[in-house]
């Protein structure tokens, strides 16, 4: 996938592990002409952890699985990588590779409620607020340097599919808009 940023382009990696809707806002805030160009074929590349595993540990099957995917990333010369629902740990040769050049987005204001379930820990926490942070990837788990955070209030009984549906509505908004900030940087470089 490739922003377009005037005369030049940023070449970008989504790597998803779900539905593919922080992606979907990815495609749709970039271009309108990037859907016709993924319906037509743009490049993407599977890497299910399951077929490096052969006998072989969780840990030493993903450093497996990395490496190949540090492959592939850099034959197509990408510049930046972006998590977005990606629901996997990376291995620290693959954060390493792309280091300062990997995004996050994560569906809690940071450094609280890192990690899995993070809205429900809103929820269940009693928190008025919680929010959406895109961050830098580290080798810990959310603790990397934040880019940008929005706040989502958290109303009085609301069930946790109404606050996931409205955090993911943020999610959509910022994960975007930061990539474009990115590369008008890189742009302006």
């Amino acid at each position: 996938m490739h922003a377009v940023t005037g005369s030049e382009h940023l070449r970008i990696a989504v790597l998803a592990s779900g539905e593919g809707s922080n992606l979907q806002a990815i495609v749709d805030a970039i271009a309108r002409a990037l859907q016709r160009a993924n319906e037509a074929g743009i490049a993407s590349a599977e890497f299910p952890l399951g077929i490096y595993a052969a006998g072989e540990a969780t840990a030493a099957a993903r450093e497996v699985r990395d490496r190949a995917m540090i492959d592939r990333l850099n034959d197509d010369r990408i510049d930046l990588v972006v998590l977005a629902g990606y629901m996997q740990i990376l291995s620290t040769e693959f954060i390493q590779a792309f280091d300062g050049r990997i995004i996050n987005v994560h569906p809690s204001l940071l450094p609280v409620f890192p990690g899995l379930r993070a809205i429900e820990q809103a929820l269940e926490s009693g928190a008025t607020e919680t929010g959406v942070t895109v961050h830098y990837v580290d080798e810990g788990v959310d603790t990397g340097p934040v880019i940008e955070q929005r706040t989502v209030p958290i109303a009085k009984g609301e069930s946790l599919d109404e606050l996931t549906a409205r955090v993911h509505a943020v999610e959509h908004e910022l994960l975007p808009a930061v990539i474009a900030r990115i590369a008008a940087q890189r742009r302006t470089a």
